[in-house]
């Protein structure tokens, strides 16, 4: 991995965005992280932690402060990081969530976090995610790197450099394995512990089935009584039921099923034995039943037979009224016909009458009309359809009148507008005429006020050059202004540092003349009988000191630290006086001794004159424009007056010919309406007669031919009564019946005579059989036939029983052994399988408790441990090598990746957490640089282009240093980039290339190459 570019934006003590190129330390290989402590240097690592991993190894717990406290609520929070894998270019871009003001209704509101994913391609950043865990997702495929293992590999941070050196296995595992990629063989692992989990629960399941089926063949045998006497069977060596080997009780469970199939022989024959019983019993009690069902149905036929010539009567009855009805019924179709003739008449006769009432009423209303002749036609078909005709004829020449009196409104509007149009265009020449006359003087106006602002505007920019200048002036004025309220504080700041001193220095002066005074009782203190004083060698003490005043080393040592903190603060205070007075002489000079308000007097004035020139310049286009339009204007309506003076013309010829046609119709109108309102009333009114004369001439003619019908039906109708056996036609009616009425007495009289001739037969069949005349008891039968039913049902259950548990107990005996003898060959598998799964996930034999996994990881260990050993060994100049341990942990705990420290000047080995502080830094060094180059140089591996080192440098003499700068030199090789976080002074002499970050006046800091 490489990182190339760096963007902070509102991040940690950056407020304005910084922007590092990391592709420009490339030729050099190593740069220097440099500037004041506090001043942001460990950031610029939190800032590219933070966009790839959307977390800071700094505020792992507590308070996550990733926003800058310099932010305004409305500025942006934002982290660019660009980098390089081999999946290729990516850009990832993430901000912290923050508060924001809010868009509606004041006030704050949060800010949501977000992150995005770019990756650069043809050319271009193409999206390839925007949802935080999307980009989650794609940066652990594209890093193949944890933010845990991020930090122990590329990025050493604060308190994290040293911790994969003092790792336990555990912790070291869990890096190597994403590292070198062995997740495989504790998915191995993982696969033979389910197979031999699989195989132990198969086996199991198999041994307690063999069991079950075993215990469930001994419950059947017991339930049976198969088991027999023991004492006296010859195979009572058998072990009883329940106890000796699988084997041993299968072959007693053998012996039972002999027997139950011998029991089930016998209870079959003694099934078939009561079946044949039953089969006798139950034929003698079907012909008792059968003999008593005929006696019942002679019986039953006797007295339906007596039934049905009770009813003989009935059915003479019904067959004369057949026959009448039949005789009336070829009548029905002529009385119908002469009933519907004469009711015919009497409608058409009721309609006539009507149709002359209203022809007579129309003729009343309209006499002029109707009857201008002076001639009645209401009495004549011929004549009243003759003079309809006529006034149809009439009526027509007055049809074109009336479609013109409806499209009158219509043509009266017509002629109002074309009268609004002449109005209308008139008005227009009219108002073209004023606005034209009105022009020449708004643009000679409008010339004198562009010549005016154009003037105005060229001085935009002198007076904003003006504006800037008293801006700077007021700006030093205002800062001369703080510096002396800074001065007094330092001063005063200064006074007391000196007062504090004074007194710290009398202090120490006193407690080291009271050590001395008490120096010997002291000593005394330290006295024991019998043991030699430290300063004469006696070992008797006659006349100790007393020690009444104690004032200890350590109490001396705490006074010079206070006073030394003392002299500190004091020199602090002094430069801090000096540095304020030099910028308030600076501030003065800027401000050329102006005061405050005299600055702000000038400032408000240039910025008036400058807004005025600006306002001016804005200005100015709107007048250009004001004038190019009123210009265009003039020649536009030249143009309107021709085209409004045609239009005008146009109008007025368009009306006059719009009131020659309305005087015209209204011509026509008037000679169509007559005596009328209107030509519609005068059409309508002649319609209504028209149509009055019609209908009587029709209902005429209708009650002409309902008589003639009438007629001929009555004629017909008595022809057919002379050749019936009827008297009248009231006779015929009461004769006839309906459809339905005529078929139920038909099937009336066919079912008495089917019936009847059915119960004889059936009587004279069982006549002949001679049956008793007392009814038939078949108790006894029945009786019999359920007692060998019930006996036969016993001997079923019976046989049911043992066919059933000699049938079941063979197939328990058949499954067990079954699955007893293949159980051996699984038992042999199971051994197989536990033991391979065992040594794979280091249990049983294996007492260093080696996974697979581990085993493989712990030769990659040693291949990163010779690796770091080489650069080791020069920079503690042959006294340390790193080991790899396989060493037994404790209490149990996984072994196999443990390291620890030769120490060639004792030739022991010892624990890396011994090391001190500089010498652990220079082994976490070259462990670190080992790691990088042994995955780097792994086929299809992590390759580690960048590498930071955030501390420890601080720790080193000097010789080690140069030792440690050469070791990093070296690793400028195959393009890497190392960049060194440091305020050590040498550091920044010896490495050119160097990223400082320095703290602005205002506090914010920045980052300067």
């Amino acid at each position: 991995m490489r990182l190339h570019r760096l963007e902070i934006e509102g991040f940690g003590p950056f407020l304005d965005r910084q922007v590092v190129d990391f592709d420009g330390f490339a030729d050099d290989g190593i740069f220097l992280i440099a500037g004041r402590t506090g001043a942001g240097k460990s950031s610029i690592l939190d800032a590219v932690c933070f966009g790839l991993y959307g977390g800071v190894p700094r505020y792992e717990s507590g308070d996550k402060r990733l926003r800058s406290d310099y932010c305004a609520p409305e500025d942006l929070s934002e982290v660019v990081v660009e980098f390089s894998t081999t999946a290729g270019r990516f850009r990832v871009t993430r901000s912290p969530e923050y508060q924001r003001p809010a868009k509606r209704g004041g006030g704050l509101t949060k800010q949501a976090s977000a992150v995005s994913l770019d990756e650069w391609i043809d050319d271009a950043w193409i999206g390839r995610a925007a949802r935080a865990v999307d980009v989650g997702n794609e940066l652990d495929e594209i890093l193949q790197l944890s933010k845990e293992q991020f930090l122990q590999v590329i990025l050493l941070a604060q308190n994290r450099f040293a911790r994969f050196l003092l790792a336990d296995s555990k912790e070291r595992q869990a890096l190597l394995r994403r590292l070198f990629g062995t997740e495989r063989f504790d998915d191995v692992q993982s696969r033979f512990d389910d197979r031999r989990r699989a195989t132990e629960n198969a086996l199991a399941g198999r041994l307690a089935t063999v069991t079950a089926r075993v215990e469930e063949a001994e419950r059947v045998a017991t339930s049976a009584a198969l088991w027999g006497d023991r004492a006296a069977d010859e195979e009572s060596a058998s072990p009883e039921p329940g106890a000796g080997t699988i084997d041993a009780r299968l072959e007693a469970l053998r012996l039972a099923l002999r027997r139950a199939e011998y029991q089930a022989e016998r209870r079959v024959a003694e099934q078939e034995d009561a079946e044949k019983t039953l089969a006798a019993v139950d034929a003698a009690l079907v012909a008792a039943r059968e003999e008593q069902k005929a006696q019942q149905e002679r019986d039953r036929a006797r007295a339906a037979l007596d039934a049905l010539d009770a009813e003989e009567a009935q059915i003479v009855e019904a067959r004369r009224a057949l026959a009448r009805a039949r005789a009336a019924e070829a009548l029905r179709t002529t009385i119908t016909a002469t009933s519907r003739a004469e009711e015919a008449l009497a409608n058409a006769a009721v309609a006539e009458e009507t149709a002359r009432s209203a022809w007579l009423a129309t003729a009343a209303d309209l006499a002029v009309d109707a009857v201008a002749s002076g001639a009645d036609v209401s009495g004549s078909v011929a004549a009243l359809e003759a003079w309809a005709a006529e006034r149809t004829r009439e009526s027509g020449a007055w049809a074109r009148a009336a479609e013109q009196e409806a499209a009158a409104p219509a043509l009266a509007a017509e002629l109002a507008a074309a009268q609004t149009q002449v109005v209308a265009a008139s008005e227009r020449v009219d108002v073209g005429e004023t606005e034209r006359a009105a022009l020449p003087a708004l643009i000679a106006e409008l010339t004198a006020q562009r010549d005016d602002t154009r003037r105005n505007a060229d001085r935009a920019d002198e007076f904003a050059r003006a504006h800037h200048a008293a801006k700077a002036k007021r700006d030093a004025a205002v800062e001369g202004d703080r510096l002396r309220g800074e001065l007094d504080t330092a001063d005063r700041r200064l006074s007391d540092a000196t007062t504090v001193l004074a007194a710290a220095q009398n202090e120490l002066a006193v407690l080291r003349k009271r050590r001395l005074d008490g120096i010997a009782g002291e000593l005394a203190t330290a006295l024991i009988d019998g043991e030699p004083c430290a300063v004469c060698g006696s070992t008797s003490h006659p006349a100790p000191a007393s020690h009444t005043d104690a004032v200890s080393a350590d109490d001396v040592e705490a006074a010079e630290a206070v006073r030394d903190a003392a002299a500190l603060a004091e020199h602090e205070a002094g430069e801090l006086v000096a540095a304020v007075r030099t910028a308030l002489a600076a501030a003065r000079a800027r401000a050329e001794e102006s005061s405050t308000e005299a600055a702000e007097a000038e400032v408000a004035a240039t910025a008036a004159a400058h807004a005025e020139a600006v306002a001016a310049a804005d200005a100015l286009a709107a007048l250009e424009s004001q004038l190019s339009a009123a210009n265009a204007r003039t020649a536009q309506l030249d143009k309107e007056r021709t085209e409004s003076e045609a239009a005008l013309a146009a109008a007025r010829e368009a009306l006059a010919l719009i009131q020659q046609r309305s005087s015209d119709v209204q011509a026509a109108i008037s000679d169509a309406r007559g005596s009328f309102e209107t030509v519609a009333e005068r059409l309508a009114s002649m319609a209504a007669q028209i149509a009055a004369a019609l209908a009587l001439a029709s209902a005429l003619a209708e009650h002409a031919r309902r008589a003639a019908a009438l007629n001929e039906a009555t004629a017909e109708q008595r022809s057919a009564l002379a050749a019936s056996d009827f008297d009248d036609a009231t006779a015929v009616q009461q004769a006839l019946r309906s459809s339905a009425e005529q078929a139920a007495l038909d099937e009336r009289i066919t079912a008495h005579s089917v019936q009847r001739a059915k119960e004889r037969a059936t009587l004279l069949e069982l006549e002949l059989r001679t049956l008793p005349e007392d009814a038939i008891d078949l108790t006894p039968a029945e009786q019999s036939a359920a007692e060998a039913r019930a006996a036969w049902k016993a001997a079923v259950d019976i046989a049911n029983r043992a066919q059933s548990t000699a049938e079941r107990l063979a197939g328990l005996i058949e499954s067990a052994a079954s699955e007893h003898a293949r159980s051996a060959d699984q038992q042999a598998e199971y051994e197989i399988i536990r033991g391979l799964a065992d040594t794979i996930a280091g249990r049983a034999g294996n007492t260093h408790k080696m996974t697979l996994e581990t085993f493989v990881l712990a030769a990659e260990l040693e291949e990163i441990v010779h690796a770091a050993n080489r650069r080791l060994s020069d920079m503690s100049t042959g006294r340390y090598q790193l080991q790899h341990s396989d060493a037994l942990a404790a209490r149990g705990a996984a072994s196999g990746l443990g390291i620890v420290v030769f120490d060639a000047f004792t030739g022991q080995t010892r624990p890396a957490q011994s090391l001190s502080g500089g010498e652990t830094f220079l082994s976490s060094l070259a462990l670190a640089l080992g790691l990088a180059e042994v995955v780097t140089a792994r086929a299809g591996g992590i390759q580690l282009d960048t590498l930071f080192i955030d501390e420890g440098f601080g720790s080193l003499d000097a010789d080690t240093l140069d030792i440690a700068m050469r070791t990093l030199d070296e690793l400028r090789s195959g393009g890497r980039t190392v960049g060194i976080i440091s305020h050590v002074e040498s550091m920044q002499e010896q490495i050119p290339a160097q990223l400082v970050v320095e703290q602005t006046e205002n506090g914010p800091s920045r980052i300067r190459t």
